[in-house]
């Protein structure tokens, strides 16, 4: 004779077992509609997206623009000095190298 807790988990197990398998069948019913459902959020989703982009973009070119109008022409002449400390680094290594 079975007890009262092992008819529960059959009873438990024959729920489950029916749920999976009605589960599957409406998702086989139902898996056209929710392919293009998906494709239309994620497309939606995916448009969102690059309009955040072409935001973000613009403000950072403007933020660019400002800084360069801020620095104004001495941008340049940071590079040049630049360029010139890396010269005369190279020369003094070949000076001490060589001698």
């Amino acid at each position: 004779m079975t007890t009262n807790g092992e008819c529960k988990f059959s009873f438990l197990l024959i729920g489950l077992g029916l749920g999976a398998i009605g589960g599957l069948i409406s998702a086989l019913l139902a898996r056209k509609e929710t392919r293009e459902l998906l494709r239309e959020r994620s497309n939606k989703g995916l448009d969102y997206l690059n309009q955040q982009a072409g935001k973000l973009r613009e403000s950072a070119d403007l933020i660019v623009k400002k800084g360069k109008e801020f620095i104004g022409p001495h941008c340049d002449s940071v590079k040049t000095d630049t360029q010139a400390e890396k010269q005369a680094y190279q020369e003094e290594r070949r000076e001490n190298l060589s001698g």
